[in-house]
């Protein structure tokens, strides 16, 4: 989501920012706070100058990001205050019912729990701080970030690779062992059964021609 002309860009609370997804995966946060902890305090002012939360203006005049919400609980976590949004829209107009279907409609929100049912557009957590652990977001997170399959633009896709190996993978295997996981995720992500999924690099064996 790169900035253009019709974006404008605001100043806000991070705690007052609307999350669009019910989860998160807590050892992801892990991950960009022990990154964060690395930065200098030249480079972290240039990471908040340079990252900007895609947020969309909702009702009542609230903002909901629609991306980097690990990057913000792991922000809040770190003693991060105030975030910079570029705001890609303004719907405050509309009413609550109205609003979630246009952000589904643009693929703009994901409400779906830790086990990967859908629930209501009235359970998404008011903050992010209220974002519950899904350790298959965190798994699928990993698997990106190992070369299991390209990064992709595609709204939460992540998400989708998480729900592809949620049936495959315990979380009694993820909890003994992450690595040990990540090892079998990254043979399922080859797997043409994941060829619908985005940023799949698997490969596909064209059927041998029949002989006439």
């Amino acid at each position: 989501m790169s900035p253009t002309t019709h974006n404008h860009f605001v100043d806000s609370a991070l705690l007052a920012l609307r999350p669009t997804q019910m989860t998160a995966g807590f050892a992801e946060v892990a991950l960009k706070r022990r990154e964060w902890a690395g930065l200098s305090k030249r480079a972290r002012k240039q990471l908040l100058s340079s990252h900007w939360f895609p947020a969309v203006l909702g009702p009542r005049g609230r903002n909901y990001i629609v991306d980097h919400h690990h990057l913000g609980l792991a922000l809040h976590e770190e003693g991060v205050e105030r975030v910079k949004l570029m705001v890609l829209d303004d719907l405050s107009y509309l009413d609550q019912t109205i609003f979630w279907r246009v952000m589904e409609q643009r693929n703009w929100v994901h409400p779906f729990d830790a086990t990967g049912k859908r629930r209501s557009y009235a359970d998404i957590p008011a903050r992010i701080t209220d974002l519950a652990d899904d350790p298959y977001r965190s798994l699928a997170g990993m698997l990106r970030t190992a070369g299991g399959f390209a990064k992709d633009t595609s709204p939460f896709a992540e998400f989708l690779w998480a729900d592809y190996l949620r049936p495959h993978i315990t979380r009694t295997q993820i909890r003994k062992g992450m690595e040990t996981a990540l090892r079998e995720a990254q043979g399922l992500a080859k797997s043409p059964l994941a060829r619908y999924l985005p940023g799949w690099s698997g490969a596909t064996v064209a059927a041998p021609a029949a002989h006439k």
